[in-house]
């Protein structure tokens, strides 16, 4: 099978666009949970797991993200799962720039300062999930293996909750930050991005033209 066939293919509409808007989504992304990092009050789940393989086994968080990124993938294969450029650029990107961010700010020094990059990160986080769903260019491989297990007939709400809640609880036992930032997330995730994957989505022709289109992947 060539290369071409393992992804899934490209939309060819204002595709230079979805590639900005894919770049500077992952990248916010990493940023995102770096501030959230830092604040050390919680992050999200697989944040978590990243947290607790760094302060493990060593390395630095966001390449324990990369790390997970691809095993995550590799399960992908009996669930016959296709990546999109999205999925690929996303365990690379969100990695890296969670490593960028890290080194760039300082951990906070008061509660006030962590509760202020808390907050920032997560509002952080429900904007450009927006800008990177949005982009439609392939899941990411954390929400692709909670809907290939769903594929199989499981209710997604069950699978998704109980791959994060395993993420959650293995990172915990690691050593991984569970707080009030963790709620915090859970609590305010879902209101942020059904008003900005909306907003964000780059509707294809034929939805523009009144016709449905496939709903937008998350790409995390």
């Amino acid at each position: 099978m060539s290369p071409t066939r393992l992804l899934l293919p490209l939309p060819t509409d204002r595709l230079p666009l979805r590639l900005v808007a894919l770049v500077a989504g992952l990248v916010g992304y990493g940023a995102s949970i770096a501030l959230m990092l830092r604040s050390d009050l919680g992050v999200m789940p697989w944040s978590v797991l990243d947290q607790g393989l760094s302060r493990t086994f060593g390395g630095q968080v966001g390449t324990w993200s990369m790390v997970v990124g691809v095993v995550v993938l590799v399960a992908w294969v009996p669930l016959r799962q296709r990546p999109g450029l999205g999925t690929i650029a996303n365990v690379v990107l969100v990695g890296l720039s969670i490593n960028a961010v890290l080194g760039l700010v300082p951990p906070a020094q008061s509660t006030a300062g962590a509760w202020a990059l808390l907050l920032t990160g997560v509002v952080l986080n429900g904007v450009v999930t927006g800008v990177y769903v949005g982009a439609g260019l392939g899941p990411g491989p954390r929400d692709g293996l909670s809907l290939g297990l769903a594929a199989r007939g499981l209710p997604l709400r069950v699978v998704r909750t109980g791959v994060e809640l395993l993420a959650l609880g293995v990172g915990f036992a690691l050593g991984g930050t569970v707080g009030w930032g963790t709620l915090v997330y859970a609590l305010a995730i879902g209101p942020i991005v059904h008003r900005t994957v909306p907003a964000f989505h780059l509707r294809t022709p034929a939805e523009r033209t009144g016709a449905p289109g496939p709903a937008p992947a998350p790409l995390h």
